[in-house]
């Protein structure tokens, strides 16, 4: 899926605000920004992050800049495993055009060497929205690799089924997509509830705004599921 192709299909299934999270880097965000920007969408640049105990949690920036930054710092703690092309198909960095700039060598789909709780923090203190994703999925999910949810310094928890009751703590419980096939961009959306001036006059969301509507919980989950 190109940054392109994701901007298109999320104007046309009627997305406000979307995300780009690949696993562990950044490099797809500066076409993403543009794409977005094109399409007159509001984004936030991240990356679904694995830890040591392999639980994935979004990693959420306003600025392209910050994501990068925290993808060059999670790429120094992913092992040196050499990406599989021919097993895995391309792992492609885009520019807004749908060009192919480069396919990096690296597995970015690795678990990296920070531990849960280390992982959050880090990204908290660079500035993210911090997100454990899917926390019920059978893989990759808190409930599971951990076998409950920590406190840590997170927005909201993301969710792909109701859940059982005290799961999530006291905190919001959203969802999203977790596309990996155009089919899916969209197909879990969300409603939140965002006070006036959330966007900047660049196009630049304020995460602040974000932040503050996710811990109040102004949060709808109704939508197609």
């Amino acid at each position: 899926m190109s940054p392109a192709l994701i901007a298109r299909l999320a104007r046309r299934r009627g997305i406000d605000l979307i995300a780009l999270t690949d696993h562990n880097s950044a490099l797809n965000v500066p076409a993403f920004a543009e794409c977005v920007r094109r399409e007159g969408l509001s984004a936030l640049f991240g990356m679904e992050a694995c830890c040591a105990e392999e639980v994935h949690v979004l990693c959420l920036f306003s600025e392209v800049d910050a994501a990068l930054d925290f993808g060059s710092f999670l790429a120094s703690h992913l092992p040196a495993y050499p990406y599989d092309s021919e097993s895995f198909g391309n792992q492609a960095v885009m520019d807004a055009g749908e060009n192919v700039l480069e396919l990096p060598t690296m597995y970015f789909n690795a678990a990296l060497d920070l531990g849960f709780d280390e992982l959050c923090a880090r990204a908290a203190d660079r500035g993210a929205l911090v997100v454990p994703a899917h926390i019920d999925r059978p893989m990759f999910g808190a409930l599971a690799q951990l076998g409950f949810l920590p406190d840590g310094p997170f927005a909201a928890v993301e969710a792909l089924r109701p859940l059982p009751l005290g799961a999530a703590r006291d905190y919001t419980v959203i969802r999203g997509s977790d596309a990996h096939y155009p089919e899916h961009v969209a197909c879990r959306p969300f409603g939140l509830e965002l006070a006036p001036g959330w966007r900047k006059a660049d196009g630049t969301v304020d995460l602040r705004y974000v932040a503050e509507a996710l811990a109040a919980g102004r949060v709808s989950l109704s939508g197609p599921a």
